[in-house]
């Protein structure tokens, strides 16, 4: 397994195809959630995309990095359903802390999902709310807690 860390105009051609493949695979086939995966955000220069990808050359795991001003967002967080269970979302996630460094970090967690993100420092800053049918609640970590 290894970790790819990129902006979009590195991403081998193949790699961004499979990123985009897994992301509609999960989301929008087994979650149910038609929403418009290719909002514009992966073409920003500072998007950076963390792929995983197995010792086939499949991404088994992805995730995207975005600047919105003053913080850091984690989104597309998403795991291949043949490779869950394997810890694979905290590998991805450890990177994608120390491409955020000190930075204020935000996200939106799916509600389930709340205990992991805690574990990195994150806390619950709203209300649950409904995104695409299924239940988020937005999340942040405080800048300058050196992780």
């Amino acid at each position: 397994m290894r970790v790819l860390v990129a902006g979009l105009d590195e991403l081998p051609v193949r790699t961004a195809y499979d990123v985009w493949r897994l992301r509609q695979q999960v989301f929008v086939v087994e979650q149910d959630c038609p929403y418009p995966d290719l909002d514009g955000r992966d073409l920003e220069d500072s998007a950076r995309h963390v792929a995983l990808i197995d010792d086939e050359d499949a991404v088994v795991g992805t995730l995207r990095v975005l600047d919105d001003g003053g913080w850091a967002r984690i989104g597309r967080v998403v795991v291949a359903p043949g490779a869950r269970g394997r810890g694979l979302a905290a590998v991805m996630m450890d990177r994608a802390m120390a491409l955020c460094g000190d930075r204020e970090v935000r996200l939106d967690a799916q509600t389930g999902l709340t205990a992991f993100y805690e574990a990195y420092g994150f806390a619950v800053t709203g209300p649950e709310f409904d995104e695409d049918g299924v239940m988020h609640v937005p999340m942040s970590r405080p800048g300058g807690t050196g992780r």
